[in-house]
């Protein structure tokens, strides 16, 4: 399920200021760094970055895989928000 987009993030779906510049905290400039780094390991290094914040995975994880496939984060389909969670809670139960 891969979308043409235009690789910048400004003007990307669910991408807005804020979430552009914690994407940018973290080494993520361009759609297609989005996509080499994952939607999960994102959202996780947003996390690391920010111990002391909750990032719901509504307006971060979801809306950075909906940013990659052009979709609002709540259209993505119900089966992909799980596998997403899955991932996000399967490191959370490795780390140390």
């Amino acid at each position: 399920m891969k979308a043409q987009l235009s690789n910048n993030l400004k003007g990307a779906k669910n991408i807005g200021a804020t979430i552009e510049k914690r994407l940018n905290e973290i080494g993520v400039f361009s759609l297609a760094d989005l996509a080499q780094m994952t939607p999960v390991k994102a959202y996780q290094n947003i996390c690391k970055l920010n111990p002391d914040k909750t990032f719901p995975v509504c307006y971060y994880l979801y809306s950075l895989q909906g940013a990659l496939l052009n979709l609002h984060w709540d259209d993505l389909p119900i089966e992909l928000k799980k596998e997403l969670c899955k991932q996000v809670d399967k490191k959370r139960s490795t780390d140390p």
